[in-house]
C-alpha cells in the first residue's frame, strides 16, 4: 500500500516490478505445468520454435501497447501484415526490385495505413474502432487484388531476417526484442512517451496544458502502422511468401497479449516489457496445448478465457485504483 511519504515514482517502480515478477511467475508456472504434461515441452526445440513464431506477434503487439494506453484501438494490424508482405512481393516478383528497397516499400505501405487510420480518427473524431474496422477490410481487400488472390512465392529473396542467428533462433527474434528496449525506453523515458500516458489518461487536461494531442495519436497509429508493415516482412521471410489471408484474425492475439501484459483497456496504463510477457504467456499456452493434444477449437475457448480472465483483473486493478 502507498503511504503519503512514499515518493511517487518509487511506488510507480515498485508496481510495475510487481506485474513484471507475476507474469514471470505465471510464465513460469506454465513451463512446469505443461513439462510435466508433456515429455516432450522442456526441450531445445520446443523453445527454439516458440523463439521462431513469436516476432511478427510481438512486434505487433509493441505498437497495439502504444495504441492501447491512448485509449485506442487498432483492428487492422492483421490485414496490414497482409498487405505490406503483398507490396514487397508484388515490387521482387513483378517490378523486378531488389530486396532492400522493396521491404522499405512494405514499411512504407504499413506507415501509410497507420496515418490515414489515424488521421481519419483524429479528423473527424471517429471511435479508432470504427476507422480501423473499415480500415481492416479496405486493406484486406487490397492485399487480395495486389497478389490476385494467389500465394506469392518470393523463396529466398528476403530469408535474411527468417535465417537462425544463435542456437537456431532466428534474426527477427533478437530485432523484435530489441525494439521492445527501445519503445520501452521512449514510453518510459521520452516527453514523447509521457505524452502518450497522459492522453490516455486525461486528454482535455493535456489540451489545457497546452499540448496538442492529435499530432501524437497520429503518431501512434502510423508507427504501429509500421510495425504490422514489419510483421508482414517477417512472416514472408520464415514463409518465403506472401499469402493474401496472413494474419487473418491475429489482432485478437495481438490485444490478448497486451491485455493480459497488464495494458489497461481504458488507457493511460501499460508497459512494452509487461507486452513481452503476454506474448511469451500466449506463445507458451498455444505450444503447451499443442503437445498435450488439445484441439483448435479447444485451444480457443481456453485462449478466449484467458482473455477474459485479463479483462477482469484489469477492472477490479482499475477499480482499486478509482477508490484510493
Amino acid at each position: 500500500m502507498t503511504t503519503a511519504s512514499t515518493p511517487p515514482n518509487t511506488a510507480t517502480s515498485r508496481s510495475a516490478m510487481g506485474t513484471y515478477l507475476g507474469l514471470c511467475a505465471v510464465l513460469i508456472g506454465m513451463v512446469i505445468l505443461f513439462s510435466t504434461l508433456s515429455d516432450y515441452f522442456w526441450s531445445k526445440a520446443t523453445f527454439v520454435a516458440i523463439a521462431n513464431e513469436i516476432p511478427a506477434l510481438l512486434v505487433m503487439s509493441i505498437g497495439m501497447t502504444f495504441v492501447l494506453i491512448i485509449a485506442g484501438i487498432d483492428l487492422s494490424v492483421g490485414s496490414v501484415l497482409a498487405l505490406s508482405a503483398a507490396a514487397t512481393a508484388n515490387a521482387i516478383l513483378v517490378w523486378h526490385w531488389g530486396p532492400l528497397p522493396a521491404s522499405a516499400l512494405g514499411l512504407l505501405v504499413g506507415l501509410t495505413c497507420g496515418a490515414v487510420t489515424g488521421l481519419i480518427s483524429v479528423a473527424w473524431r471517429l471511435p479508432s474502432f470504427i476507422v480501423s474496422l473499415g480500415m481492416l477490410e479496405a486493406v484486406r481487400g487490397g492485399a487480395y487484388v495486389m497478389t490476385d488472390s494467389r500465394t506469392q512465392y518470393v523463396g529466398g529473396a528476403i530469408s535474411e531476417l527468417a535465417k537462425p542467428w544463435v542456437a537456431g533462433v532466428s534474426a527477427a527474434f533478437f530485432i523484435a526484442i530489441a525494439l521492445v528496449i527501445v519503445a520501452q525506453v521512449v514510453l518510459s523515458r521520452t516527453v514523447f512517451g509521457r505524452y502518450v500516458v497522459g492522453i490516455g489518461t486525461n486528454e482535455e487536461a493535456m489540451r489545457l496544458a497546452g499540448i496538442n494531442p492529435s499530432p501524437i495519436r497520429v503518431a501512434v497509429f502510423a508507427m504501429t502502422g509500421v510495425l504490422a508493415g514489419l510483421a508482414g516482412l517477417m512472416q514472408a521471410a520464415r514463409l518465403e511468401a506472401a499469402d493474401p489471408n496472413a494474419g487473418s484474425g491475429i489482432e485478437l492475439q495481438v490485444i490478448a497479449s497486451v491485455v493480459i501484459g497488464g495494458t489497461s483497456l481504458m488507457g493511460g496504463r501499460g508497459s512494452v516489457i509487461s507486452t513481452l510477457f503476454g506474448v511469451l504467456i500466449i506463445a507458451v499456452l498455444e505450444a503447451g496445448l499443442a503437445q498435450v493434444g488439445v484441439s483448435d477449437p479447444s485451444k480457443r475457448i481456453v485462449t478466449g478465457c484467458v482473455i477474459v480472465v485479463a479483462v477482469i483483473i484489469d477492472t477490479l486493478r482499475q477499480r482499486r485504483s478509482s477508490s484510493h
